[in-house]
């Protein structure tokens, strides 16, 4: 029998500790068909390990997984099964580093203001870590995702309890953006006729130039576009609307992706912190450069570095920013247990976890007395704040989706090939100065000019011509498959979108559309026809770029099932093979937190259980593996027991968790198989151990529960123990025996 491998990538936090019960299950699962299971670490910790291997001794190093990954998935045999991932902050990879040197790794300290030529390559290697690192390298095809039928169905007949009504009697909660000089006004997009290298290069009023960025290689057809956003307009349009919050009585938020556009929204956000906490910072502005604060990095950043400080100049710069808050709208609370608001650090301020979270609590947000309280929402880019603020406008009107009822709105994204990777790469700059930032051809021609004042943004992107084409068939194939409408969230007034809809409407015509109904919409309008059908309990297919392609498969999941975790995210990689995604990651860091505090891991895995499935079925599909075929079809059947008989994770602790949901699953499991009749062979090996876990039930539940209440100490945060990591998530003897017997 020929032997297929699937990658399963080890990653951070929850999904990575949940994978050291799930994955000697699926292992003991496969064996003897055909598969087998590697993994491949793809965490912060291995990424950071991966880049900077000089000082590390032998049994320190570790393979460039990531690169490996991007290399196989470009091949027909790739099947990869990606868990989601930690897209690093400059805080969160300080944080990282300290911790491997702690553990004796000699790895270098990130170099916030790289001056020495060493600095700077020692930022350019951690570049290649922060942010969004994985997904560009791994998504060598488009998106496709949608809930598995089975969790939808019982979404609807199982609703989750978490929305909460819009008051009838009215709310003061909103979506505010720039009106002038963002990233949507300014944004030029060009297509480019025929192969060339191009450099981004910043020409002062002088004339005199500077290098940016050089030998960027363009293919015929690709898409490139520039923008660039406004910081005078930016601190302007902050001002204003932190004295609205104020007059208002609301709380203030900012919701941006300081994760994924590593470089422009951690510049924005720190904007935001600089307007928020004027006084105090100005007043203190000598001392604050002195130790090395850097307001992009958030508040705490500030409250770390104040420690240098002698007691007396600590106490006063810690008081004037206490008297901040007397004047300025109470912030909307991460975690108000422990006094984080939303201009803590960056990557607490995640839009795409944060909006659907306001739209499922009825326009609220937390509050420093623990209560939910309307806000202004603050999301200083047009380019994708109208379509947020016409859900919040269409919940004022009609008040809460029922996810009982509801229908889906699922995605086609676009996504191929670092397509329209806003933010995560290497061509978004600060302006040294008052000029022009342009994209310059190998002929010296000057492609795209963008007007800059010192301190602006510019943001350049590229998008190919091979993603796009596929994602024109992608979208026919789901409005087929689905029977749903198929919309196009493009708005031709977008520089870069102008460009998206020329290809679409010469690539479409290469497709049988005849019955579809296929349509391209400017977002707010694309979000309008899409929430009305929904209220219909009608499905609606979204066709998007990548941005809001990160957008909508967490505010739809969120709404409709309660979590964007159960999603399935398939991407037919365009050579050929299969990228098979878990879900989505938001919620990682505090179930991971709950872990080590109460023993509990509330992380529901199911994603990870779904994607298996269709990882199986290309197998089966691909060699003709019987015994592919009939693990996915009995692990379908599983999940839907699973989701029956309500065996995911509660979020309260000595109740089941993570590891209780995936022993439930493996019994149903093996259940399925050995009541299926069309191998012999697996049906008794599974009918053992069946009876075995059936007979060991309560006993394996019991042993399950006991390892709870209780703090876990697994060695570490980022780079956990793999002994005390194994013993937390494998803590039932009985399960153990049997799963490793097999």
């Amino acid at each position: 029998m020929k032997t297929t491998k699937i990658t399963w990538t080890k990653v951070d936090e929850s999904p990575g500790l949940a994978t050291y019960a799930l994955l000697p299950i699926i292992k003991a699962f496969t064996k003897g068909s055909g598969i087998e299971v590697e993994t491949g670490d793809i965490s912060l910790a291995g990424r950071i390990i991966a880049n900077f291997p000089e000082a590390l001794t032998a049994e320190q190093k570790i393979p460039d997984y990531l690169t490996q990954l991007g290399e196989l998935a470009k091949t027909p045999e790739a099947n990869i099964l990606k868990l989601p991932n930690i897209s690093a902050s400059i805080p969160q990879l300080q944080s990282a580093v300290k911790e491997l040197r702690e553990k004796g790794y000699d790895i270098p300290e990130y170099p916030e203001d790289a001056k020495s030529e060493a600095e700077k390559n020692i930022q350019a290697g951690f570049a290649k870590v922060l942010g969004s690192a994985v997904n560009p390298v791994l998504r060598e095809g488009n998106s496709d995702r949608r809930a598995p039928a089975s969790v939808k169905k019982f979404a609807q007949k199982n609703p989750h309890k978490m929305m909460k009504p819009w008051p009838e009697s009215g709310s003061k909660s909103r979506v505010a953006h720039m009106e002038e000089k963002d990233f949507f006004e300014t944004e030029k997009s060009v297509c480019v006729e025929k192969a060339c290298n191009v450099n981004i290069e910043f020409v002062d009023r002088a004339g005199n130039i500077t290098a940016l960025k050089e030998k960027i290689p363009l293919l015929n057809g690709e898409i490139i576009d520039t923008a660039a956003m406004n910081v005078a307009a930016l601190r302007k349009f902050f001002a204003d609307q932190i004295e609205a919050a104020k007059k208002d009585g609301v709380l203030l938020s900012l919701h941006l992706k300081a994760t994924m556009m590593k470089i422009s929204d951690p510049i924005m956000f720190g904007h935001c912190v600089a307007i928020y906490y004027k006084e105090a910072l100005d007043k203190h502005a000598d001392m604050l450069k002195e130790v090395g604060v850097n307001v992009n990095n958030g508040l705490a950043d500030i409250l770390a570095k104040i420690d240098r400080l002698p007691a007396d100049k600590k106490a006063e710069i810690e008081a004037d920013i206490t008297n901040v808050y007397k004047e300025r709208p109470d912030l909307a609370m991460v975690d108000t247990k422990n006094g984080v608001t939303n201009l803590h650090v960056p990557n607490n301020v995640i839009i795409d976890a944060s909006m659907p979270n306001i739209v499922r609590d009825g326009g609220k947000m937390w509050n420093k007395d623990d209560e939910l309280q309307d806000c202004i929402a603050m999301i200083p880019d047009r380019c994708y704040s109208t379509m947020y603020k016409e859900i919040l406008e269409d919940c004022k009107q009609h008040g809460q989706f029922d996810p009982a009822t509801m229908g889906s709105v699922t995605n086609v994204g676009l996504m191929a090939q670092k397509a329209e990777e806003y933010g995560s790469h290497d061509k978004t700059f600060e302006a040294p100065g008052n000029g022009t930032i342009r994209v310059v051809d190998d002929s010296g021609e000057a492609l795209i000019e963008q007007c800059v004042e010192t301190g602006d943004i510019f943001r350049m992107c590229q998008t190919k011509d091979a993603p796009v084409r596929d994602l024109a068939r992608l979208a026919v194939a789901r409005a087929k498959a689905s029977e749903s409408p198929a919309i196009f969230w493009l708005d031709e007034s977008r520089g870069h979108d102008a460009e998206i809809i020329k290809k679409i409407n010469k690539y479409l015509p290469e497709h049988d559309t005849s019955g579809l109904d296929i349509r391209i919409m400017k977002p707010v309008d694309a979000m309008k026809f899409s929430l009305e059908r929904v209220r219909k309990g009608e499905d609606t297919v979204s066709v998007t770029g990548n941005v809001l392609r990160d957008y909508l498969t967490d505010l739809f999941p969120i709404l409709e099932l309660g979590t964007s975790a159960r999603m399935l995210s398939i991407v037919p990689l365009m050579n050929g093979g299969g990228l098979f995604e878990t879900g989505a990651g938001g919620s990682a860091p505090k179930h991971y937190q709950q872990l080590l505090s109460e023993g509990h891991l509330r992380w529901d895995s199911l994603g990870e259980y779904c994607a298996i499935v269709p990882s199986l079925e290309m197998i089966a599909n691909n060699g003709e593996n019987e015994k592919a075929a009939l693990l996915a079809e009995t692990l379908d059947q599983a999940i839907s027991k699973y989701l029956e008989n309500a065996k995911s994770p509660s979020r309260k602790v000595n109740e089941i968790d993570n590891r209780g949901a995936t022993f439930y699953l493996a019994m149903y499991w093996t259940q399925a198989l050995a009541g299926q009749s069309k191998d012999a062979e697996m049906q008794a090996r599974f009918a053992k151990v069946a009876k075995e876990l059936e007979v060991n039930e309560a006993r394996i539940a019991e042993e399950l529960l006991s390892a709870q209440g209780r703090a876990v100490d697994i060695g570490g945060y980022y780079m956990p123990d793999q002994v005390k990591a194994e013993k937390a998530m494998r803590p039932s003897a009985t399960l153990n025996a049997i799963i490793d017997a097999m």
